[in-house]
């Protein structure tokens, strides 16, 4: 078997996985993305056939983009929905918690904590749990605009590496 074959195959299966990152919890899926953009630059590119600088830079800066909003997103539900900062505060510990019980703890902790946070904070349940949706809501749209990001990130690094 040609060894490019086998490198443009790892490139593809990296960028597929990276795609399904953003949306499973602890795959980093934007920086296998870019990981895959830059093995191609190294191993696969011809002198006079790269990806260019404004193409790897706008794919790193894409992957910035797309952790920031990963942080942001659960924040901003969280605060639109009323949160007050001992439930941001469960929610962060929620997280952590949950990253020792796997893909369940890490959906379940976050919301958990944001309840628990509200109820030391004196909020009655029924607002826990309203402003515990809003950091389901907010972790939501956030995963779907770090698809968006990432199915771009795939499409401009096809682009230039087909062109």
């Amino acid at each position: 078997m040609n060894l490019s074959l086998l490198w443009w195959i790892l490139v593809v299966a990296l960028m597929l996985l990276g795609l399904v990152g953003t949306v499973v919890p602890l795959l980093p899926g934007a920086a296998l993305i870019l990981g895959a953009a830059f093995l191609y630059e190294w191993v696969l590119a011809e002198p006079g056939h790269t990806l260019g600088w404004v193409t790897l830079t706008g794919l790193t800066v894409l992957t910035v983009l797309s952790y920031v909003v990963d942080l942001v997103s659960a924040v901003w539900g969280a605060q639109k929905f009323g949160a007050s900062r001992s439930g941001m505060i469960g929610g962060f510990v929620g997280l952590i918690v949950g990253l020792f019980f796997n893909l369940p703890g890490l959906i379940l902790g976050p919301p958990l904590g944001v309840i628990a946070g509200e109820l030391v904070a004196g909020q009655e349940f029924p607002v826990a749990v309203r402003v515990a949706w809003g950091t389901v809501v907010g972790t939501a749209a956030g995963v779907a605009v770090r698809f968006g990001i990432a199915t771009v990130m795939v499409v401009w690094f096809l682009v230039a590496a087909l062109r």
